[in-house]
């Protein structure tokens, strides 16, 4: 059997690999917002849907060259380290399967090595921390003010609705 054909399946599940990946990051603000908000309300419920907008809405966007180079990093690793067979069943098309390859981008970019890369890769783009952490500071009491507000009128709107149902409760015959 010659190489040429195995060479130019690879080149295709390499390129489908990226492409299901890159349709799984929210490319524009109003998707991404939409992402960061439906993470936070399902991760920490207590904070309430206008939280989790403020979060939304203050959360930086990331360049799209770092995205693409992460992901090319993922995929780059994963065909060095997963048998054929395996690609491709993970390249079959099914919605099972591109989460399978979802999840294992999640888990490449938890992993050491590539904190390290973004954390240089996000300084090399001049969105690190700053060694006084000002920029980073300013954010997070701006986030945190807005937030406070937010839960404080959740607070209030949680009294209101526990005075009007005493009320309703006393003016009703037992």
């Amino acid at each position: 059997m010659s190489t040429a054909p195995e060479t130019a399946q690879v080149a295709a599940w390499r390129e489908q690999v990226r492409q299901v990946l890159l349709a799984r990051v929210a490319r524009t603000d109003q998707g991404r917002e939409e992402a960061i908000r439906e993470f936070v309300a399902v991760s920490r419920p207590d904070l309430g849907p206008e939280a989790a907008g403020i979060i939304a809405a203050k959360a930086p966007p990331l360049l799209p060259s770092l995205t693409e180079k992460w992901i090319g990093l993922f995929v780059d690793r994963l065909f060095e380290t997963v048998p054929g067979e395996q690609i491709a069943l993970l390249c079959d098309g099914s919605p099972d399967n591109e989460a399978a390859l979802a999840l294992a981008y999640v888990m490449f970019l938890e992993s050491a090595r590539m904190e390290k890369q973004m954390a240089a890769d996000l300084a090399a783009a001049g969105l690190g921390p700053t060694p006084d952490g000002a920029d980073d500071a300013t954010l997070v009491a701006d986030v945190c003010r807005h937030l406070a507000k937010a839960e404080e009128k959740r607070r209030q709107q949680a009294l209101a609705k526990a005075a009007h149902y005493q009320a309703g409760k006393k003016g009703r015959p037992n």
